[in-house]
C-alpha cells in the first residue's frame, strides 16, 4: 500500500513540475523545474526497483545535463520576448502531443482497470540476489557495445560544436597569455614602496 501512495505523490509531484517547465516565463526556473521533474522520475524508478537507472539519472542529468542547461541559458542572450511571439505559432501542435499522451494514460489505465493482458507472458520474479546493475552492463558491453561508443561519440561531437558555437571573439576581451604569465619574475610582479610613518594627531 506505501508503494503505491508514494507513486501517486510522486506522479503528482513530477506532471505539476512538468507543466510548470512548459508555463514558466523565467528561463531559469524552467530548468529548475525539470531538475525536480528529474528527481521524481529518479524516485519512480526507484519504486519499479531500477536503481540503477535512477541513480543515472541523477548523476548524469541533474549533475550534468541541467548544469550545461543553466550555463546555455545565462550565456546565451535570450530574447524573452520574440520567444513569447512565436509561442501561438506552434501551439496546436503542444495541444495535439498533450492530446495523444492523455489517451495514451487513459488507455493504460483502463487496460489495467480491465484486466486485459497485452503482454504475451508475464515476468517471472526474479531471485533476491539478482542485480540489475550487472545485467544492465553485461547487456550494453556486449551486445550493444558499439550503438553504446557511436552515442559517446555523438555527444563528444556535440560538446565540440556547442563550445564552437558559444565562443565569441569581440574587441577589447582580455584572455590569459599563458607564456607571459610563466616567464614573469618577481621584480615584475611585486613593487615595494616605502612611506613615511604617520602619526595620528
Amino acid at each position: 500500500m506505501l508503494p503505491l501512495i508514494l507513486f501517486y505523490v510522486f506522479a503528482t509531484i513530477l506532471v505539476a513540475a512538468a507543466v510548470g517547465v512548459i508555463v514558466a516565463r523565467n528561463p531559469v526556473y524552467s530548468a529548475l523545474l525539470l531538475v525536480l521533474c528529474f528527481v521524481t522520475s529518479a524516485a519512480i524508478w526507484i519504486l519499479l526497483e531500477a536503481e540503477f537507472l535512477a541513480l543515472v539519472l541523477v548523476l548524469v542529468y541533474v549533475g550534468a545535463v541541467m548544469v550545461l542547461f543553466l550555463f546555455v541559458v545565462m550565456m546565451l542572450d535570450i530574447d524573452l520576448e520574440a520567444l513569447r511571439a512565436g509561442f501561438t505559432r506552434f501551439a496546436w501542435l503542444g495541444w495535439i502531443t498533450a492530446a495523444v499522451v492523455v489517451l495514451e494514460i487513459v488507455g493504460v489505465v483502463l487496460t489495467k482497470r480491465l484486466g486485459i493482458n497485452v503482454m504475451s507472458s508475464a515476468s517471472p520474479p526474479l531471485p533476491a540476489d539478482y542485480s540489475n546493475t550487472s545485467a544492465l552492463g553485461t547487456l550494453l558491453y556486449t551486445r550493444y557495445v558499439y550503438p553504446f561508443e557511436i552515442a559517446a561519440m555523438v555527444l563528444l561531437v556535440a560538446i565540440i560544436a556547442a563550445i564552437a558555437l558559444t565562443l565569441r571573439h569581440r574587441r577589447g576581451l582580455k584572455v590569459q597569455d599563458i607564456a607571459r604569465q610563466v616567464a614573469v619574475r618577481a621584480s615584475e610582479r611585486v613593487r615595494l614602496v616605502q612611506m613615511e610613518p604617520e602619526q595620528r594627531k
